[in-house]
């Protein structure tokens, strides 16, 4: 069930499935890998401008609200503010496979693209506690499988992809996604989240505006053998937002930031031990931001041009941000399952009967 099926309450009008896949071109693609007593794990592709446009620079931006984490290629992301290549989103100690997988799949189907110089952009959260994480479980061509898998339209929510194993609010967390219709003009513009989410200490959790984490008590269990017990908050959390506005790097840095704000939402504070890095996109502009070779064949010296909203026109943009990453988050919680994993360990889903109750307590009915 989703946030608003459950009946929360949340501002804004989202696109025809709520999510990132609403932005044109955008698609999404999981590899979700349950094996045995300890395998809870896997790998998310996000295709900026879909297979067929592997190698298409987008405008981009990033943001590392808390660096305890990791996403590669972000070097080259600020040095010349595009993204070229699949986003792909797995667990910590198997951002090196994944790597190799998407230098694989970029050679193996993308002719066009050098192949002698490749930055794949791989990042990750912690899922420690239910996936034996030193496994070699995720592998390179899994990464290669949830790039085939990519397709828009709906997307799958809860313990899939790169979120199978992974906990938020201390409740069973993974992945989710919504968007938002933004008007300029005579246009309509959309803004979409993906998340994944890892991040929160339960007594933090704010629902609507209700901390419902207060009433909400946290049973830890126990930690995976030879691993200390996390501190609560500890884990990660990875947003990418799309949108199809034109938009400068610079803007889609700042939408990148304004990230903080939904989950600061949701209730979170920003723990030390979370990984908090976010990433954004414009699919605008296709033709700009190339950064290949120079040929013998180039006419004379090249310019490229830009359209882009106005600095002073960027508030709707940066709430749609806000609002979309926030019902996420809320979609993370009430999208995933209750699961038993590594050395029996478990993590129950959020509670959606108590969680109604808490808000109908304060006034904020949700049916």
């Amino acid at each position: 069930m989703r946030a608003r099926e459950s009946g929360i309450p949340l501002t804004g009008e989202p696109g025809r499935w709520n999510a990132i896949t609403d932005v044109p071109g955008v698609e999404v693609g999981y590899v979700t890998l349950c094996e045995g007593d300890d395998v809870r794990t896997g790998v998310t592709a996000l295709l900026p401008r879909g297979r067929n446009g592997v190698g298409l620079p987008c405008a981009a931006g990033w943001h590392s609200f808390n660096g305890n984490g990791e996403m590669t290629g972000t070097a080259w992301i600020e040095e010349s503010g595009s993204l070229a290549v699949p986003v792909l989103i797995t667990n910590t100690y198997a951002v090196g496979p994944v790597h190799r997988g998407v230098v694989e799949w970029v050679r193996a189907n993308c002719g066009g693209m050098a192949p002698e110089w490749l930055l794949p952009v791989v990042t990750e959260t912690w899922d420690g506690h239910l996936n034996d994480i030193h496994g070699t479980a995720v592998r390179s061509d899994h990464a290669a499988a949830a790039i085939d898998a990519a397709a828009s339209g709906p997307v799958a929510e809860g313990c899939v992809g790169g979120g199978t194993g992974m906990r938020c609010y201390g409740f069973k967390g993974g992945s989710g996604t919504a968007s938002r219709v933004v008007e300029y003009g005579d246009d309509r513009y959309t803004v979409g989240a993906f998340v994944q989410a890892n991040f929160g200490a339960r007594r933090e959790l704010v629902v609507a505006g209700v901390p419902v984490g207060l009433e909400l008590p946290d049973r830890p269990g126990p930690a995976p053998d030879g691993v200390r017990q996390v501190p609560p908050g500890a884990g990660s959390v990875i947003v990418v937002v799309a949108t199809d506005a034109p938009l400068l790097p610079g803007q889609c840095k700042a939408l990148a930031r304004r990230v903080t704000l939904g989950l600061a939402r949701t209730g979170t504070t920003g723990s030390h031990f979370s990984g908090d890095i976010f990433l954004a996109f414009s699919t605008a502009n296709e033709s700009a931001l190339n950064s290949t070779f120079p040929s013998d064949d180039d006419d004379g010296a090249p310019y490229e041009s830009m359209r882009f909203v106005p600095w002073g026109r960027m508030d709707p943009f940066y709430g749609a941000v806000v609002e979309s990453v926030e019902e996420a988050v809320l979609n993370v919680l009430t999208g995933a399952h209750s699961m038993t994993g590594r050395a029996g360990h478990h993590v129950r889903a959020l509670p959606l009967d108590r969680l109604s109750e808490l808000l109908a307590a304060r006034g904020v009915p949700t049916r």
